[in-house]
């Protein structure tokens, strides 16, 4: 793609990696047969390629329009185009700049005033896990209140009431671990307020296996939801804390449950160029990648016997993390049998906070996944992020459970 940045962009690290990214699109549209918003809506603004084109003509005039707001809001970044794409282009990294472009040079009011509003009261809840915790359970409380879909999403554990696990212990664990034994379970924001009992049951699980896993009170959000939102600096300020803090408790792995934290954190060494980063980011693994090659049983739930899982896998671990063949093994070897899914690249629609201010896009695609999850009759489906969970069991009548919790 030919291109015309000014001078002075060209003299920004944003510009030239821009410039770098946008140069390498060929114009082919490969990208536009598997984004999710693009089969739906059919208009060539709400495929990457379309994008792609808005943010170039962001950075080439130098100021930011509505039409690339309302487009790029509409884009869930499942970034499903980058593992289509030919050329390899980093669509990813080019909505990142062209949704701070959009934060630090707004178009203009009056729909700019009420969506920055809701998203800093999203941001705020979100990022509080206490103050998030709190919501969940007055929201739980006064369920009969709420519409049907958000009763469904507070459904605790996918709708299969259980005695909780015992939570992982806070700080570093007194006995030193074997070698590569000893790891940080992150907690998450969402995750530890809505289904901390993930973590709660891995815990027991890497326990019974030799492991000492830990979590740290120091540990704030990832900063994908600010990432997410064009607010580079203040995602930024919450790596550099995580990376100052939790690199400093000697952590053989860093393992998150949750996928949507996992692309992230996986990625500090990239967002913040600094070599502590790189080190954290080297540690950082998904769990499928810690419980890849052990063994397990199958697990009763509720009194009940899960057979037939369909499997969801979030478009964080299968395009972000580019980890497409982990969890089913694993629970194959358990004793479950995989329903068949059809188009499981495509996502389901939750992507973060996208569910709450896209719910119309967001809705239709949780509609469309949870057709084809259940067209083969599963007993549940199990997934690998808490927004999936939590968005798709709105959608469906089958428990909705994190992978981690179908093994004993």
């Amino acid at each position: 793609m030919k291109t015309q940045l000014a001078a002075s962009v060209l003299a920004t690290e944003n510009g030239r990696r821009a410039d770098e990214i946008l140069r390498a699109c060929v114009h082919c549209g490969f990208c536009n047969a598997t984004c999710p918003t693009y089969q739906l809506c059919g208009d060539e603004l709400d495929g990457p390629r379309g994008r792609i084109y808005l943010i170039k003509g962001m950075l080439e005039s130098g100021a930011a329009n509505a039409a690339a707001r309302t487009h790029l809001d509409r884009c869930l970044t499942c970034r499903a185009c980058e593992t289509t794409c030919p050329s390899g282009v980093r669509y990813g990294e080019l909505a990142e700049i062209g949704r701070e472009m959009l934060e630090t040079r707004p178009p203009p009011k009056p729909r700019r005033d009420i969506r920055a509003g809701v998203v800093r009261l999203l941001l705020r809840v979100v990022r509080a896990p206490r103050l998030f915790r709190l919501v969940v359970s007055l929201g739980r409380a006064f369920a009969w209140l709420l519409p049907r879909r958000h009763r469904r999403m507070l459904r605790p554990a996918g709708g299969l009431r259980r005695a909780p696990a015992r939570a992982p212990r806070a700080a570093a664990p007194g006995p030193p671990a074997p070698c590569g034994r000893r790891v940080l379970l992150w907690q998450g924001c969402a995750q530890r307020a809505v289904t901390g009992e993930v973590n709660a049951h891995l815990a027991t699980l890497l326990e019974q296996r030799g492991f000492a896993p830990f979590v740290a009170e120091a540990e704030r959000c990832c900063g994908g939801l600010d990432l997410h939102y064009g607010r580079a600096a203040d995602a930024k300020a919450a790596m550099r804390h995580n990376v100052e803090h939790l690199g400093a408790l000697d952590a053989d792995f860093v393992i998150s449950t949750a996928s949507g934290c996992g692309v992230t954190l996986k990625d500090y060494g990239r967002l913040l160029g600094e070599p502590r980063a790189e080190a954290f980011a080297a540690t950082v693994r998904d769990v499928s990648e810690v419980l890849a090659g052990l063994a397990f049983r199958k697990r009763r739930l509720a009194g009940r016997e899960l057979r037939r899982i369909a499997w969801h896998p979030p478009c964080t671990l299968q395009h972000g993390q580019r980890l497409t063949a982990g969890v089913e093994p694993i629970l194959a070897a358990a004793g479950y049998e995989l329903a068949p899914v059809a188009d499981a690249h495509l996502c389901c629609g939750s992507a973060g906070a996208y569910s709450l201010l896209q719910p119309a896009v967001a809705g239709e695609l949780a509609r469309r996944k949870a057709r084809e999850l259940t067209r083969h009759g599963p007993d549940a489906v199990a997934t690998a992020n808490v927004g999936c969970q939590m968005h798709l069991a709105a959608a469906l009548d089958v428990p909705v459970l994190h992978w981690v919790e179908l093994l004993a």
